[in-house]
């Protein structure tokens, strides 16, 4: 089977209309595969107003604004009969389902019900992020039905060797093969660091900046960051603090964190140029499976504080180009901060290090091994 042959439905609660990691990485893809030559076909919720223009054919599916105060990302409500017979029409051979949603449940039914080969993506620990929000003891059974749910594809694709652990854990049992994620080296590299632009937004060249990319919402670690930030503080550990990002927690987190700059929403040019302005990238997060925002750092050669978890275990060189820390321990995230802001010649090395390794991850040879899992999987089911 080649190519050409795969004609693919992909599923997504995102594909586009609010901008993120997972759904960037799909787009790209997607445009991948359709390069070598594969038919795709995408359903998702939409919005008038989306984050940037999709890539491939997108169908909007019907949809609700998420309860629970994220009234920015929609729930789709299944596989409706409109959605259903564009699916039939179109005449996939293989389904992607990204997220275990209900358009993702109704899409995998319909996918066993004709013999259709399925893939899955595990690329956000979606089990961890009910514990932000005063639900963690719904955890246990999150994780029982993403475990059923992983079981019925052909193969499921997580973004590294500790989410495979993770799941096999679980009790996931069917076949795993690494889809990871790539950076654009010619955005994402140490040229980019501008010190007059530091200067514009009144950080001084001898600031030590700790830096936050990402969305501005509580599972991403905001509760951490901004304690570790106040042990920093009460030590008299010279620092800054600069957040690239937006979303509904902006507020809270400017409270918690008075010395930090909040330059907003970036991409482009002026992303890569903030994320060089760095000193020390700190990413606490525990809700990624591979986290784009840290590879990013690192190939723009910014030293990393990260959580010892899903994302940066196998991405990051312990002491080598950042320093991990078991997730809870702020006293340790603090101490590893400080070392690094107390001494440019090991932040320095760290950075160099980061750029160093991040020269593995190209974007055509992690999305050809997605395409590869597509045509082994396509192929079987015409065995």
């Amino acid at each position: 089977m080649h190519a050409s042959d795969l004609r693919v439905a992909l599923f997504s609660g995102n594909y586009n209309y609010v901008r993120d990691g997972a759904n960037q990485s799909l787009n790209r893809l997607m445009g991948y595969v359709m390069a070598q030559g594969a038919k795709v076909r995408v359903y998702s919720p939409t919005t008038s107003t989306p984050a940037f223009e999709p890539t491939g054919d997108l169908v909007s599916v019907p949809s609700l604004p998420f309860p629970g105060g994220r009234s920015e990302y929609r729930l789709a409500l299944g596989l409706t009969p409109g959605a259903r017979r564009d699916l039939e029409a179109y005449q996939p051979n293989l389904i992607h389902c990204s997220a275990p949603e209900f358009l993702c449940h109704g899409a995998l039914k319909w996918a066993e019900k004709h013999g259709i080969a399925r893939v899955a993506t595990a690329q956000t620990r979606f089990e961890t992020y009910f514990r932000y929000y005063g639900l963690g003891f719904v955890e246990p059974s999150i994780i029982r039905l993403l475990t059923r749910f992983y079981n019925r594809f052909d193969e499921v694709m997580p973004t590294g060797p500790m989410m495979v652990d993770l799941l096999r854990s679980y009790g996931v049992t069917v076949p795993m093969s690494i889809w990871s994620r790539g950076v654009d080296h010619a955005k994402f590299n140490p040229a980019r660091r501008d010190m007059a632009w530091r200067r514009s937004i009144g950080i001084g060249d001898d600031e030590v900046v700790v830096g936050f990319l990402g969305r501005l919402v509580l599972e991403k670690g905001l509760d951490v960051f901004s304690d570790v930030m106040a042990i920093l503080r009460e030590r008299d550990v010279p620092h800054r603090v600069l957040v690239i990002g937006e979303g509904p927690a902006r507020q809270w987190f400017a409270d918690r964190v008075p010395e930090a700059v909040f330059v907003g929403f970036q991409v482009g040019e002026d992303l890569a140029r903030g994320v060089a302005s760095m000193d020390i990238f700190f990413n606490p997060s525990i809700t990624e499976s591979f986290g784009n925002v840290t590879l990013e750092a690192m190939a723009s050669g910014v030293a990393v504080v990260a959580a010892r978890t899903t994302g940066p275990v196998g991405l990051v060189e312990e002491g080598v180009s950042g320093i991990l820390v078991e997730p809870g321990d702020n006293e340790g995230y603090a101490a590893a901060i400080a070392g690094y802001a107390l001494d440019a010649g090991r932040r320095q090395a760290a950075g160099e290090a980061g750029h160093a390794i991040a020269q593995r991850f190209h974007w055509d040879r992690i999305n050809q091994a997605a395409l590869d899992t597509y045509l082994r999987a396509a192929e079987k089911r015409t065995q």
